[in-house]
C-alpha cells in the first residue's frame, strides 16, 4: 500500500496502525507527582480489562511498568499518556492474526488548571451532545472519543466541564470526568452499563467508601434527579475532585463529601 501525509509520500509499503484507522485500541492518562505514577495499579487493571473485552493481546506488564516509570522520571513530567492499539494491518475492519499490539507512551507537562476549581467549584451545564449506548464498550477507555470532542466544543474556553446524557436522557458523566451526587443524604453515582468511562479515581473512591462503611448507590440517574441534588462533584485522575457550584443552571454550594474525597485523593 502506498500512502501520503500532507501530500508527501510515506514510502512503500505502508501499513497503518488500527488505532489510527479505526480507533481500535485503549488509552490511559496517568497523573505524575514528583516522578511517581498515581493509581498506576488501577490504570493497568483497567487496561487489562479493556484488552480482555476487546480481545487484544495484553502487554507484558513488567515491561510496561518499566517504560511508564521511565517516562514519569523525565524532568518536568506531570502526565504520562499510554496509547495501546491492536496493531498494524488487516483488511478493512477484520484484524489479521499477525497484528501485534503497539504501545505509544508520551511524557507531558502537568495540565495546569485554576486552583479555584478544586475549592470554589465549577459550573456544569447539561450539554446537547448525547452518548450512544453500547454495553459492549461501556466502561472502557477506548480510543473512540468523538462524542466527547463534539461535547467539549459546546463549552467556551472559560467553561471547564459539562454533563453528558445518554440517548434516552439518563445522566452519565462529564466530558472528561465521572459524577458523584448527594441526593437525600445518599451518595449516588451513575451506572455505566450502557456507556461512559469507568474512571480509576471513581473506582478508588468507591472502594474507600465501602471500606469505611459508607454506602454508595450506583444507579441510573435521570435528569429530573438533578433538581434534588444537595451536593455534587466531578472526579478524574488528573483533576482529582472538582465540586459543582452550578448544576444544570441551579446554584449549589461545595459540600463535605467533595472535601472528604479530595482529602483521600491527595494522600494517594
Amino acid at each position: 500500500m502506498s500512502a501520503w501525509r500532507n501530500g508527501v509520500p510515506l514510502g512503500d509499503p505502508v501499513t497503518l496502525d488500527r488505532g489510527l484507522e479505526f480507533g481500535d485500541g485503549l488509552f490511559e492518562t496517568i497523573k505524575v507527582v514528583d516522578g511517581r505514577l498515581r493509581l498506576l495499579d488501577r490504570h493497568l487493571a483497567r487496561l487489562r480489562e479493556g484488552c480482555l473485552r476487546l480481545a487484544i493481546t495484553p502487554p507484558d506488564e513488567a515491561l510496561l511498568r518499566r517504560e511508564l516509570t521511565q517516562a514519569a522520571e523525565v524532568p518536568g513530567t506531570g502526565v504520562v499518556k499510554l496509547i495501546y492499539t491492536r496493531g498494524l494491518g488487516g483488511s478493512g475492519y477484520r484484524a489479521t492474526p499477525e497484528s501485534a499490539p503497539q504501545r505509544y507512551i508520551t511524557a507531558q507537562p502537568a495540565r495546569e488548571r485554576p486552583s479555584q476549581y478544586a475549592t470554589a467549584g465549577v459550573a456544569t451545564p447539561v450539554l446537547s451532545t448525547r452518548l450512544a449506548e453500547q454495553p459492549l464498550l461501556a466502561g472502557l477507555k477506548h480510543l473512540n472519543r468523538l462524542e466527547q470532542v463534539l461535547a467539549r466544543a459546546e463549552l467556551s474556553d472559560q467553561a471547564p466541564e459539562g454533563l453528558m446524557l445518554d440517548m434516552t436522557g439518563r445522566v452519565i458523566a462529564g466530558t472528561m470526568s465521572n459524577l458523584f451526587l448527594i441526593i437525600d443524604g445518599e451518595i449516588v453515582t451513575p451506572a455505566l452499563v450502557r456507556c461512559g468511562i469507568a474512571g480509576v479515581t471513581r473506582a478508588a473512591l468507591l472502594d474507600v467508601w465501602h471500606d469505611v462503611g459508607v454506602a454508595v448507590r450506583i444507579r441510573d440517574v435521570e435528569r429530573g434527579d438533578l433538581a434534588r441534588v444537595e451536593e455534587a462533584f466531578l472526579t478524574n485522575a488528573l483533576i482529582g475532585v472538582w465540586p459543582i457550584n452550578r448544576l444544570d443552571g441551579r446554584p449549589l454550594a461545595p459540600g463535605p463529601r467533595a472535601l472528604e474525597a479530595r482529602g483521600w485523593i491527595d494522600r494517594w
